[in-house]
């Protein structure tokens, strides 16, 4: 079912950059070799660890409560002898809140689908339940939960989001560089684009990114409507990281190891209910060592995936699929926008750069509202 969300929908989301001192069973498939098969279970084994409790949401996801000592994070080589680390060793002074959320007074609780049928206990932490057509869809392992090449706008790295090939991703985002970003933040309000083809996706996010112009390291948080990774056309939140370009390294959510999740309340690629904000988890330092020592560039804005169906170009939308220029009653928005830097404070971003890969088909420009904040 597809989740119908209005434009006063809005998820905050922020991303904070922390360094540190360093069974579900699976069913048979005629269509799998015996080899492939038993690669699929074990696969499926390592993914699901064994809950707690579970919960079957509404739209069909099972969401799994697992001790939050067991999440697959601690999967990862280089995660053995992490300690879980529940409040940031960097912790920015000040408020990470704007002063339009300071009037409002406290935000809403965080809502997703599967709250209407529960909630996970303390000490653990909430998992969508990975499935064998989830594997099946990617074709393999090593495709599962991945984004293609070229999913990063170059805006503020090296080129122009219009002077390169992104291999069918188009963007319209808003990009600063020039000093080092230790987090970001922005709300969003969150849409349900209609996506034209299944292996197509429409997103809105923030990334951070690394300095490396030739192995790019980002982490990447937002919303994301995607048939092919889901099979539904719901509006989900979701995370990504990679530290060698899209290649062999990340994923989508918790599809494998190196996020570590603290929050017991949100399920990372669940389906968002009408308000929401984030604060889930990290990525060790030791994961994405170019951003330890903080992003070259942050980034806000949308992506989509254009895959030209019938040899044209794709109907998929982007944010709420109407013009920035409709204003944010109407286009997709992301305001109280926030970097940290060597300050430490959480501030404005300064010389922001706008650039669209498709200005026939997508676009994005500045607005001040009422408190003549940009």
């Amino acid at each position: 079912m597809a989740l119908k969300l209005s434009s006063r929908v809005v998820v905050v989301v922020c991303i904070l950059l922390i360094t540190y001192n360093v069974l579900a069973a699976a069913g048979k498939n005629s269509n799998l070799s015996r080899e492939k098969q038993r690669e699929f279970d074990n696969h499926l084994n390592r993914l699901n660890k064994p809950p707690v409790k579970s919960i079957e949401s509404p739209d069909g996801d099972i969401i799994d409560c697992v001790n939050i000592a067991h999440q697959p994070a601690f999967d990862h080589p280089s995660m053995k002898n992490h300690k879980i680390q529940m409040t940031p060793t960097y912790d920015p002074q000040g408020d990470f809140v704007t002063n339009e959320e300071k009037a409002k007074g406290k935000s809403e609780p965080i809502t997703q689908l599967w709250h209407l049928k529960g909630r996970c206990p303390e000490g653990t932490i909430p998992i969508r339940r990975t499935k064998m057509d989830d594997l099946l869809r990617a074709g393999s392992i090593e495709n599962f939960g991945k984004k293609t090449h070229g999913s990063i706008p170059q805006s503020g790295l090296t080129k122009s989001v219009n002077e390169v090939d992104n291999n069918g991703h188009e963007y319209s985002v808003a990009t600063v560089n020039g000093e080092k970003y230790y987090g970001a933040r922005g709300s969003i309000n969150v849409w349900n684009p209609k996506v034209q083809d299944p292996s197509e996706f429409s997103l809105s996010q923030i990334w951070l990114v690394g300095s490396s112009t030739t192995n790019v390291t980002t982490i990447e948080v937002g919303w994301q409507v995607f048939p092919g990774l889901y099979l539904d056309s719901n509006t989900r939140l979701f995370i990504y990281w990679t530290k060698d370009s899209y290649n062999k390294t990340g994923c989508y959510n918790l599809f494998c190891e190196g996020f570590v999740q603290l929050n017991k309340d949100i399920a990372v690629g669940a389906t968002l209910a009408p308000v929401s904000q984030i604060g889930v988890g990290y990525w060790p330092g030791e994961l994405v060592p170019d951003l330890a020592d903080g992003a070259a560039s942050v980034q806000w804005g949308g992506e989509i995936v254009n895959f030209e169906p019938n040899f044209q170009h794709t109907t998929t939308q982007m944010g709420s699929g109407r013009f920035a220029e409709e204003g944010p009653a109407k286009a997709s928005y992301i305001r109280n926008m926030q970097i940290i830097d060597d300050s430490n404070i959480p501030r404005l971003p300064k010389d922001l750069k706008t650039s669209t890969s498709k200005a026939g088909c997508y676009d994005i420009k500045s607005f001040e509202i009422a408190n003549k904040e940009k």
